[in-house]
């Protein structure tokens, strides 16, 4: 039997009920009003009741916590299941998140939620370590190491929201090791592989490629420009970058110049410098740039029709993609003698033990420096 009581200095009711050992205690209701603290009382009644029976499970007793929770705050408890709380993080996301980093979590979320199954309708406390071994294991047999471990850093990402919201006590994805990637594998492109790939590029492509070359940006802002951010009256493009928020103004390289002054007229400035690329996620041009090099001879053709693997094989990775133009900029302005402090300016990089490790110095440039980066049209 409940009681309900009102102690000195206390604006809310107590509850006075057996505990299922026998013992009596008094427990705060959370509300001053009386008839919601009658409910709440029932409450902690039946969950009571219901160990000393031996049958308050972990599914009873958060339905009796979300009981309560509804009593009180005249609204349902926010669901703590992975699929629910995946649903909101993700809503969550898209204020913050440029599109393509947005579609990165959201491929992740559905990822974890096929990879757990029937178990996404379990409360984010119920995974441990071992699920996230387990998943980890399970994308690193599908794609590179560097691949799996982003996703894996998603997903601590999520879990980490829900540790804050208070659904979980720790993070299982925090606790395990980071896969060992090489680093080594990426690099810039020479002068003859560059005039290789422009010359199988159709027009946008090949605009794409430039102005990859001689501002050293990522695909996704390229392929987003349109011509309101092209000033060739100043001789510089200006944009917004997706991923860091960077606001960058870089002056056209004169070979960029050219090939964008053959192509302006268009009246409407809003309009795409790169039709063609206009509303393609990132990770399908990064895959057509992907057959461009095949075309050129300079990486094997994708297929997911090796022997009996099918799509869910790990892909064959290449250290040549648009991301090695970013690469080949590094190393073009550093051996044309600019100064690192420039060349991070112009590239993006937030620190110098970053932009070293995108520099691949060529042999003769302690001897001199060019002027300018040379022009890989002729």
């Amino acid at each position: 039997m409940a009681s309900l009581h009102k102690l000195p200095n206390c604006a809310n009711w107590m509850v006075a009920f057996y505990l299922p050992d026998g013992r009596r205690t008094m427990r705060s209701t959370g509300t001053s009003n009386k008839r919601q603290a009658q409910s709440v009382a029932s409450k902690y009644v039946e969950a009571a009741r219901l160990a000393a029976k031996d049958r308050l499970n972990e599914a009873r007793a958060r339905k009796v916590i979300s009981d309560i929770y509804a009593i009180r705050a005249l609204e349902k408890l926010p669901s703590d299941s992975l699929a629910d709380f995946a649903e909101a993080w993700l809503q969550s996301k898209s204020l913050e998140l440029a599109e393509s980093s947005l579609s990165e979590y959201r491929n992740v979320a559905e990822d974890l939620l096929e990879f757990f199954g029937s178990r996404a309708k379990l409360p984010m406390d119920s995974f441990t370590v071992r699920d996230a071994i387990a998943y980890q294991a399970k994308v690193a047999k599908r794609v590179t190491a560097a691949t799996a471990n982003k996703r894996v850093k998603i997903a601590r990402v999520l879990w980490n929201s829900a540790w804050r919201g208070g659904l979980v006590q720790d993070n299982p994805f925090a606790k395990i090791i980071i896969l060992k990637t090489d680093r080594a594998r990426r690099r810039a492109f020479t002068l003859p592989e560059l005039k290789r790939i422009l010359a199988v590029c159709d027009d946008d492509w090949r605009g794409l490629v430039l102005v990859g070359l001689y501002t050293g940006q990522r695909l996704g802002d390229l392929a987003a420009l349109t011509w309101a951010q092209v000033d060739l009256t100043q001789g510089e493009i200006h944009f917004l970058t997706g991923k860091t928020r960077r606001d960058v103004h870089i002056p056209l390289a004169e070979p960029l110049r050219v090939y964008l002054m053959a192509r302006a007229g268009v009246d409407d400035p809003t309009a795409p410098v790169f039709p063609s690329a206009v509303g393609e996620g990132t990770n399908t041009l990064a895959r057509r740039f992907g057959d461009i090099l095949a075309t050129a001879g300079l990486r094997a053709k994708r297929t997911h029709a090796k022997e009996k693997d099918g799509r869910a094989a790990r892909r064959d990775t290449s250290e040549l993609s648009f991301h090695c133009l970013r690469h080949t900029a590094t190393s073009l302005l550093k051996n044309a003698g600019v100064s690192d402090v420039v060349a991070r300016e112009i590239i993006g990089h937030d620190s110098e033990a970053v932009s070293r490790q995108y520099t691949h110095i060529e042999t003769g440039t302690l001897r001199g420096a060019v002027a300018k980066m040379p022009d890989v049209t002729k």
